[in-house]
């Protein structure tokens, strides 16, 4: 009985366009107390134990995504002006990125390059259909960029979204045990190279650690977005 008053009850708020965005917003607030209980560990990524949590969640109930994201895009509209506001520590720190502004340009290059052409490199010796590859290579930049490059590509913008994610993840988890195994130091560098391969959840995860670190972060999450709706398209028209 109680089973059959909970399955009508769900069947009634899925229907209801803020059950998506509440279900999300406690899915993170789950996450991020989990990460404050770990000590921030990297391995606690609250994005990553959200996306798990709704994944579940929309599995168990049998819930279809575009059901869920009818509420869920309020939270994805937010994306426009979060991005917008790193523009803060950047303006902080303007006058210091002038300096170095010549090497941060030849990273940018060869970041971007190699983050595309690594991945679809691996994943074409292992086999992979053209499309996934196509797909793939737009991984490394902020979601609503990557899909667009993907989809002139003729990819799977979908595919895409996934993967972007997964990136952001691993980048977050693993970029800063990976530079203190590199012995990079400088919070310029580090925080340039997390933005470049991992975008905005890596950027979160630099501004936890350092705030310049964070505002390079955001610089090369912007400009690598640029870049590789640039250089991408043009290396593929190439190839």
């Amino acid at each position: 009985m109680q089973q059959e008053v909970f399955f009508e009850l769900w069947v009634y708020l899925s229907q209801e366009p803020l059950l998506g965005l509440t279900v999300t917003l406690v899915a993170y607030l789950l996450g991020d107390w989990l990460h404050r209980k770990s000590g921030r560990s990297p391995l606690v990524n609250p994005v990553l134990i959200a996306v798990i949590v709704l994944v579940g969640m929309l599995w168990v109930t049998q819930t279809e995504y575009e059901a869920y994201f009818k509420g869920a895009q309020f939270v994805h509209f937010l994306l426009g002006p979060a991005t917008v506001a790193l523009a803060v520590p950047l303006y902080r720190n303007l006058q210091r990125m002038k300096e170095v502004a010549l090497p941060l340009g030849l990273c940018l290059i060869f970041g971007s390059l190699t983050a595309s052409i690594s991945a679809v490199a691996v994943a074409w010796l292992l086999g992979v259909s053209e499309q996934t590859l196509l797909s793939l290579a737009p991984k490394s930049v902020t979601t609503p960029v990557a899909m667009g490059v993907t989809e002139q590509l003729g990819g799977l913008p979908s595919l895409t979204a996934v993967l972007v994610i997964i990136t952001g993840i691993l980048g977050a988890t693993f970029g800063t045990w990976t530079l203190n195994a590199l012995k990079v130091r400088d919070w310029r560098a580090r925080g340039f190279a997390v933005g470049v391969a991992s975008h905005g959840i890596g950027t979160a995860r630099a501004f936890q650690l350092n705030e310049v670190a964070g505002a390079y972060s955001s610089l090369a999450l912007g400009l690598n977005a640029l870049a590789t709706a640039i250089l991408v398209p043009l290396l593929f028209r190439l190839l």
